[in-house]
């Protein structure tokens, strides 16, 4: 495909290979690469995205008080200017979503026609709930509920804490935030990388969900500047997860060994977890990432088993289908952005959240994409929405409505609120049996999802700044792994006294841009699949034969 021809263009010359339908360009695979001190990366979206981030880094570390005023200074022009782009950008990516899902491109397949699942189901699903959702369930879990209806950081729609209607809305808003929202922008991203690598033949990058906007432009500087937002935005995202864990697992040690929490623990617990998902990368896929995936599963698995038997069993089975409901009434006034009676809750908690999920998405999109081949559209989204879904209802439900119970009984650490959002599971956790060993195997589990993030995280990275290569040198992917941990401890040493408002304002500049690339890449995709659809019913029609085709 030549500069100029239509980016839409099909190649249709080949009906005897899976997928027919691949675009025809001269790009190749790595051909923008530079081989450097054993690396072989991509000129210049590595040296870019890693300039930047060193360069945020040095700062952060060397004027912490700059660095705190120039990251609130981002967030408060963001929000003021850009609160609405935010708040639609889900709800019009969860619409196209069921337009996908519901409609004639449901039956595409990703890979063609006749490609074949990799993994079973259940494999499919487990590994999208480790994809994810750790940290942020662990952190959020028992804290997010507790605090909406105890008004710590302000209610949802303003409504008086401690009464009934601030109970119903604890839960719908927390599973507004965790549910079919993220997994929407989730799978958008990851459709769109699936679809264009695996159907088109393009590489794995991001630039290539864009395709249809650019054209073959996106080989150049359109697509070096998607690849650099990309990489920024995950670098973010992620930073701030492997924060927020490193916060909760120093506050557990502490909880649990009587001593006081410090940012400098803070820091040599993710600088420690940095060296373990170094040793997971060179470990390897199967004897890394993947082995700590499968040990995430289990320890998550109990420890919500043990929640749901020691807490309140009953009231957490009833509240399932109560929660469920609520969250489907409440969620067109949680979802209204103007003339809210609440904008700092809203921008504190919803719009953070829909920032670091779109933050996020990179990382987690093409994840998803690599393990999605060979299912339908019909199918992925059925699956990657409803199943992620299903376990946020039954986890924040379990852990949400223990800690509200401990604080109503009005007995344990949770009978005044909360002092700390990164103590509450620790809390609610000594109110039940075991707690010294529960607790420690929330600590164990913090970590191992943490070490998991941060080399997953990096895997996805370093594909995209080696131009889409998927055997790159295993030292770039060290590399990205050590960016991760020292980006996360910058955000922690530049932010005071208030950690979590640090990884918010990081967070939330970062997505902006890559907010703008989600819709594009939304536009893309519609277009993309509305060629593949009419390319195969061109072919079906052919194959009918002459009696049955029409003009």
């Amino acid at each position: 495909m030549t500069q100029d021809s239509d980016p839409g263009a099909l190649d249709t010359d080949l009906p005897d290979e899976e997928p027919p339908f691949v675009y025809e360009t001269d790009y190749e695979i790595g051909q923008d690469n530079v081989e450097i001190a054993g690396l072989d990366v991509h000129n210049p979206v590595f040296f870019l995205s890693a300039g930047l981030i060193i360069l945020f880094a040095a700062a952060s570390l060397v004027f912490p008080d700059a660095a705190t005023h120039y990251l609130t200074a981002a967030k408060t022009w963001t929000l003021q200017s850009a609160d609405w782009l935010f708040a639609v950008t889900p709800v019009i990516v969860f619409a196209f979503a069921l337009f996908l899902c519901i409609g004639p491109m449901g039956k595409i397949r990703l890979g063609g026609a006749a490609a074949q699942p990799e993994f079973k189901t259940h494999s499919w699903v487990a590994m999208l709930f480790a994809a994810g959702v750790g940290v942020g369930f662990m952190f959020y879990g028992a804290a997010e509920p507790l605090a909406y209806y105890t008004d710590w950081y302000g209610t949802p729609l303003n409504v008086e804490a401690g009464t009934q209607e601030a109970e119903r809305l604890a839960f719908s808003a927390t599973i507004f935030h965790w549910g079919l929202a993220p997994w929407s922008i989730y799978a958008i991203v990851g459709l769109s990388l699936g679809f264009f690598a695996h159907n088109k033949g393009l590489p794995l990058s991001i630039r290539s969900a864009c395709y249809h906007v650019f054209g073959e432009r996106i080989w150049g500087w359109p697509g070096h500047i998607i690849d650099m937002f990309a990489v920024v935005s995950t670098v973010f995202g992620l930073a701030t997860t492997i924060g927020i864990g490193a916060t909760q697992a120093t506050s557990g040690l502490a909880y649990l060994f009587g001593f006081e929490p410090n940012k400098g623990l803070q820091i040599l617990l993710i600088l420690t977890m940095t060296g373990l998902a170094v040793i997971s990368v060179l470990r390897g896929l199967d004897g890394g990432v993947k082995l700590l995936s499968d040990l995430n599963m289990g320890i998550a698995f109990g420890l919500l088993v043990f929640v749901v038997i020691a807490g309140p069993t009953i009231l957490i089975f009833t509240g399932l289908g109560a929660n469920l409901l609520d969250y489907v009434l409440d969620t067109p006034a949680l979802t209204n952005w103007s003339n809210r009676p609440d904008i700092l809750w809203f921008h504190d908690w919803t719009i953070f959240y829909w920032a670091w999920w779109i933050s996020w998405s990179p990382f987690v999109g093409m994840f998803i994409a690599r393990i999605s081949k060979g299912r339908t559209i019909r199918e992925y989204f059925s699956v990657v929405l409803i199943a992620p879904f299903s376990i946020c209802v039954i986890w924040f439900t379990a852990f949400g409505e223990t800690a509200l119970k401990l604080n109503k009984s009005g007995s344990g650490e949770l009978a005044d609120g909360m002092s700390s959002a990164s103590l509450v599971l620790f809390q609610m956790l000594a109110d039940l049996p075991m707690a010294e060993i529960t607790s420690g195997v929330a600590i164990l589990l913090l970590i191992v999802f943490i070490v998991t993030s941060a080399d997953s995280g990096a895997l996805v990275v370093d594909t995209i700044t080696s131009g889409g290569k998927t055997d790159a040198p295993v030292a770039q992917r060290v590399f990205w792994a050590c960016m991760l941990g020292v980006t996360a401890s910058a955000l922690l040493y530049g932010g005071g006294t208030d950690v979590l408002q640090s990884l918010q304002a990081g967070t939330i500049t970062a997505a902006l841009p890559f907010t703008l690339i989600l819709l594009a890449c939304c536009f893309s995709l519609y277009l993309g699949l509305r060629d593949e659809l009419n390319a195969m019913k061109a072919l079906e029609s052919v194959e009918t034969g002459p009696n049955n085709h029409s003009d």
